[in-house]
């Protein structure tokens, strides 16, 4: 098994580059969306959450479109190798989308 984490750290790693890149401004837009809800008011507190989760769940649709794309490329038992090297990485890379990537559990 530690065969498959180092070959997929290195794929996942570019992987996430890639997605670095191409929603360099949406990953933007949720750390200002984080800073946003931070500095809120008591009243405005649910609102600016709702807009930080959105932003959220919108990326990780993503994430995971990218994932099971590829995970779909390969046999069960190497898929799930997979799914955990990107599960880490995610965590490691974009801790904010770790969550909803791990859960598989985003809003359509």
């Amino acid at each position: 098994m530690a065969l498959f984490r180092r070959r997929f750290a290195d794929l996942v790693d570019r992987q996430l580059d890639l997605f670095a890149r191409d929603h360099h401004d949406e990953i933007r837009a949720i750390a200002a969306a984080l800073d946003e809800h931070r500095g809120s008011t008591s009243d405005d507190a649910q609102e600016t959450f709702g807009d930080y989760q959105d932003r959220v769940d919108w990326a990780a649709q993503d994430l995971l479109r990218l994932r099971d794309t590829y995970a779909a490329t390969l046999d069960d038992e190497t898929a799930a190798a997979y799914m955990k090297a990107f599960t880490r990485g995610v965590r490691r890379r974009f801790p904010a989308l770790a969550r909803a990537v791990q859960s598989g559990d985003v809003g359509e």
